[in-house]
Parts: structure tokens; C-alpha cells; sequence
């Protein structure tokens, strides 16, 4: 068994921020970060745009009140404020930080932070590194975690998180190079294992992001919160569903559909592309179902909508959002100099996770806690997004969070006993959920089953939304939930067994899956990215709280808690 002040799980910018801080706040601490990929392959490296902040570097009337409203105005009032707050006011400190720490951020001719346009903002407050920043940002988090001599576990899946007596203790993690089972147990433990866009089957994420944290989270007893707000970004790349920055249209372009028009004049005219993103995927939507979808040659009737650059100019484009042009041409051969760009709406992120207050400490109900559990990220609901996220905050909040959370963990931790943890129980647990999937003599592949899931949770729970269709979506994935147990693996071996990992991957999805429809389904009002089409209005008098879903083999118990409001009264949301 393995003991360790700290473990954190997730090696994405939440965990590693928050590893640097608990390293900084008390360097003879003992902390553990642990990542099924190697960190700097973690999700975050996707994450283009940038990263909002009031430096006012190009903007001098911008303020954090501003960026709170928009925030707040964005999440269509379900962020707690008392968390936006937070997160806007420590906003330009943070930034600042990350650039002292080596951070390549693009500049001003005068030499400072650059500061671009991006969509629900109401002023140039988002800071980038061309369209790399996440990139940029994680990089600088990995080496500060070899400086300050962090241990890094990678290529280590996460199992089990270990909760006994209103408590959390560690987790059990298994090597996927050799199959090698290990319990570690630790003073406290924090989860920031990101999103869980593959439980669709066209989404911006990566392949590792399957909701493991979060399942884990929903099977030890603890709710998971807001988990039907799912946001589809605008523009995914058609047909493959990477992203397209919204730097792109930060940057000027423009959206365009079979008859020429930029439509969202209609749905948006004071903020045109820039509009926030739910409001700009239901407009793309409603421009494909009305059939000014465009045709793979040219023609009215199809799938997607243009991007299109052509007025940007080649300098622009290649000095400003060099990726997004090197995505589309190495993907589906565009030249986005010369040609628009196919795009449609792709999931793209989760507003809803683990229920924490602003130190990161996880709930265990509305108004309770679980001890030594921490969670920050996009695993974690704090809520700074509510029901819907505006660009360029979701950085922001795992550099916030991750932070803050790392620093209350370091306080915590302080003259806390390792706790007790019986390690030969979730050994031989582990070892036998393990030998019982590759001994397993089932009717189904993998990929079957997880096609079969994805299919079903992007027909049933998508942009819009229904009862029939939802509870249709229910009964369906039930049947699917029956054929994972008959599932069978044809690789038997212990040596980098990846089908076992994408079997243990599978099982977090339906657990996700199941928490997701169950909570839209009983949100009867459309809010943000949650658009019930029998249900049209947002309904402050009786949902203007947050999901809390419970977990358990026999279904779905639905719970409420209030929604935190010290700045700004819920009102009607235009753009």
C-alpha cells in the first residue's frame, strides 16, 4: 500500500495547478498525481481560445463586476454568484501568475497580454497564446510539478475511490502496463478527472474523457449536480467533431448557411457570432432543420453550416489561429484561406460534476460534506457556469479553483493521521472485478456496446429535447446497460490490456449516461444548454435550483438544493 499526503487524480490543469499550490503553500508535503494518460496528453491541451481575465490591456472600461454579469447572464442565472465573484475577481492575479511561471501568452505591440473577443463577453477580455493556450498553460503546470518534485503516476487507471465512515481514504488505481494492482491511501484526496464528452458519439473530447471521477463519485453514495446542462460547442469540424476555436469567430469570422445569409442576425443581432454557445448551437440546429444546411457540394438540404475566414485575410489566419487552419486542412483537406470550413454543434462540455463550495470540499447532500474529499475542474460543479459556460471561463475556473482548492488541501492536511484502509478487501475486489471481465464468455464487443450507448444518448438527450424522447432514451439504454454484462474481451493478458481499460471506461459512461437523462428529464423547463421542446420557458418559480442525483443499481433519486444569489436578480436573457 502506498501512503501519501496528497493524491490527486486527473493530470489536467485543475489537478496540476492544484498540485503547485499545495507544493508551494508547504513544500514537505508528500503529493501524488495520478493520470491515465501522461499529463501533458490530459484534455487540457485541447483548449484553444484562452482564458478570460480583466487586465484591461485593451479594454480600460472592462471591470470584474462586468465579467461577473456576463457570467451569470451566460449561465442563464444557475451559477452560484458567491462563486463568480470569486472567480472574476482572482481572475487577473492568476493569469499574471501563470505568466511568471513561464507562460508564452501572445502579446501587444507594447509588449503586454493580448486580449481577444470571445462569445457572451461583453468586452476583449480573454488572453491567448494564439490558439494553443491550453496547450501553453499545461506545459508550464507539468515542469513546475518537476520542479517542486511532484510524484507523477501516469499511465495509471483509477478504479475505486475508497469511502468508508463519511469519509474518503484513497482510491485503488490499476497500471495498465502490466495490470498491476496498487491501494494508496492519502490525508486528503482530490478528483479532477475532467468531462465526459464520449458519452457521445461527436464530441470535441478526447478518448480519455469517459466520466470515470464522476462515476466513481455517484457509486460511493455522493451526488453528482446540474449533470443535464451538457454544452454542445457551435462549431465542431464536420463530419470528425473536433473543435473550432471560438477564437476563430473571436477573431471575425463569420457563420453562414446554404442561401449565403449570416442567420444569426435572427437569433442574436447585438452579438451576431458571438453570441453565447447554446444560443449559437440551437441556431445552427434550427438552420439544419429548416434545410439551409449546406451539402458537401454546396448544395441546400444538409448537415452543416459554413465557417468562413475568407475576409480574415492569410496573415491573420496564420499568425492568429494557425491550429484551427492546420485542423481543417489536415482533417478534411479545407484550406480555410481559401474555402469555408463544414461545422456543426459537437458536445463539448460538462457544466454539472461533483457538488463542492468555493474551498473545493465535495458535498455530500444540499448542505453537507463529505471529509477529505476535494474536487476542482471540469469534474467538479462549483457552479461558476450554471447552465451554460461562456468560452474562455473554463481555463480560468481549473486555474481559479485548482488553486484555491491546492491551497486548502495544504491547510487541511496539516496534523491529519494517514487514515485506515483494510488494502488485501480492495486488492482482492479489484483483482476479481478484473479476472471476472477477461474470464467473461459474453455475446457483445466493446465497441458494439459503447457505439450502441453513444448513439443512444445523442438521439435521446441532445440539443433539443422531449419527455417521450427522453424516457424513450431511458428504456433503451437499460437494455444496453444488460448487454455490458455480456460483454466479452479478446485480449486475456495483463500487459497493456487496453480493451480492459475501454471495458472499465464503458462502465463509467453508462453510470454517466443514466445521471445525465434521469436529471433532464426531470428539469421541466428549458434553462441554457437544457432546451425542452415541451417545455419552452425557464421557469425561475420552480427550477431555479440546482439537480442533486444519487446513484444506486435500482435508479436515480433526484434532489434539490438553491441556487446562491448576492449580485444579480434572475431577469430575462437577451443578446
Amino acid at each position: 500500500m502506498l501512503d501519501v499526503d496528497v493524491i490527486i487524480i486527473g493530470g489536467g490543469l485543475a489537478g496540476c495547478r492544484a498540485a503547485v499550490e499545495i507544493a508551494r503553500t508547504d513544500p514537505k508535503l508528500n503529493i501524488a498525481v495520478v493520470a491515465k494518460t501522461h499529463p501533458i496528453r490530459s484534455h487540457s491541451v485541447a483548449a484553444q481560445g484562452g482564458i478570460a481575465a480583466t487586465l484591461k490591456n485593451v479594454d480600460a472600461a472592462d471591470s470584474w463586476e462586468a465579467h461577473a454579469f456576463d457570467t451569470v447572464k451566460g449561465s442563464d442565472y444557475l451559477a452560484d454568484q458567491d462563486a463568480v465573484e470569486i472567480l472574476t475577481r482572482e481572475a487577473p492575479e492568476v493569469v499574471i501568475d501563470l505568466e511568471h511561471m513561464g507562460v508564452m501568452f501572445s502579446r501587444l505591440d507594447d509588449g503586454r497580454i493580448a486580449q481577444r473577443a470571445f462569445g457572451g463577453h461583453s468586452h476583449n477580455r480573454t488572453c491567448y497564446a494564439a490558439d494553443k493556450t491550453g496547450h501553453a498553460i499545461l506545459h508550464e503546470l507539468v515542469s513546475n510539478l518537476r520542479r517542486y518534485n511532484v510524484h507523477i503516476y501516469d499511465e495509471w487507471y483509477v478504479m475505486r475511490l475508497i469511502v468508508e465512515d463519511e469519509e474518503a481514504k484513497g482510491v485503488v488505481m490499476y497500471r495498465i502496463l502490466d495490470g498491476h494492482i496498487e491501494v494508496v491511501r492519502a490525508k486528503a484526496v482530490m478528483f479532477a478527472t475532467g468531462g465526459y464528452g464520449r458519452a457521445y458519439n461527436t464530441t470535441s473530447n478526447d478518448y480519455a474523457s469517459t466520466g470515470d471521477g464522476l462515476a466513481m463519485t455517484a457509486q460511493a453514495g455522493l451526488p453528482l449536480e446540474d449533470m443535464e446542462f451538457v454544452q454542445f460547442h457551435p462549431t465542431g469540424l464536420y463530419p470528425v467533431g473536433v473543435l473550432i476555436s471560438e477564437a476563430v469567430r473571436g477573431e471575425g469570422a463569420y457563420l453562414i448557411n446554404a442561401l449565403g445569409d449570416r442567420f444569426m442576425n435572427t437569433y442574436a443581432p447585438s452579438r451576431m457570432e458571438l453570441a453565447p454557445r447554446d444560443i449559437t448551437s440551437r441556431a445552427i440546429a434550427r438552420e439544419i432543420a429548416a434545410h439551409r444546411g449546406i451539402n458537401s457540394d454546396g448544395s441546400e438540404g444538409g448537415k452543416f453550416v459554413y465557417l468562413d475566414l475568407r475576409h480574415m485575410g492569410e496573415e491573420k489566419i496564420m499568425s492568429r489561429i494557425p491550429f484551427c487552419w492546420e485542423e481543417a486542412h489536415r482533417l478534411v483537406g479545407i484550406d480555410a484561406v481559401h474555402q469555408p470550413i463544414p461545422v456543426r454543434p459537437t458536445i463539448h462540455y460538462s457544466m454539472g460534476g461533483i457538488p463542492v463550495n468555493t474551498d473545493g470540499k465535495v458535498r455530500s447532500s444540499g448542505d453537507g460534506f463529505i471529509d477529505r474529499f476535494f474536487a476542482a475542474g471540469e469534474s467538479a460543479c462549483v457552479s461558476v457556469h450554471g447552465a451554460n459556460r461562456l468560452g474562455s471561463n473554463s481555463l480560468l475556473e481549473c486555474v481559479v479553483y485548482g488553486r484555491r482548492t491546492g491551497f486548502a488541501i495544504a491547510e487541511f492536511v496539516q496534523n491529519r493521521k494517514l487514515p485506515v484502509v483494510d488494502e488485501q478487501r480492495y486488492v482482492q475486489g479489484a483483482t476479481k472485478q478484473m479476472q471476472q471481465l477477461i474470464a467473461q464468455k459474453g455475446k457483445y464487443r466493446i465497441a458494439q456496446v459503447r457505439q450502441a450507448f453513444q448513439d443512444c444518448m445523442t438521439e435521446h438527450c441532445g440539443v433539443f429535447r422531449t419527455e417521450a424522447v427522453m424516457r424513450s432514451g431511458l428504456q433503451q439504454l437499460q437494455q444496453i446497460q444488460q448487454q455490458y454484462q455480456d460483454i466479452y474481451l479478446d485480449d486475456k493478458g495483463n500487459c497493456w490490456n487496453s480493451e480492459l481499460v475501454e471495458a472499465l471506461e464503458l462502465q463509467s459512461l453508462l453510470v454517466v449516461g443514466e445521471i445525465i437523462l434521469t436529471s433532464a428529464l426531470s428539469r421541466t423547463e428549458s434553462r441554457g444548454a437544457h432546451c425542452r421542446e415541451d417545455y419552452t420557458m425557464r421557469d425561475d418559480e420552480n427550477f431555479l435550483k440546482h439537480t442533486m442525483a444519487y446513484y444506486s443499481p435500482a435508479g436515480i433519486d433526484i434532489q434539490y438544493r438553491p441556487v446562491t444569489i448576492t449580485m444579480f436578480e434572475p431577469k430575462e436573457r437577451k443578446y
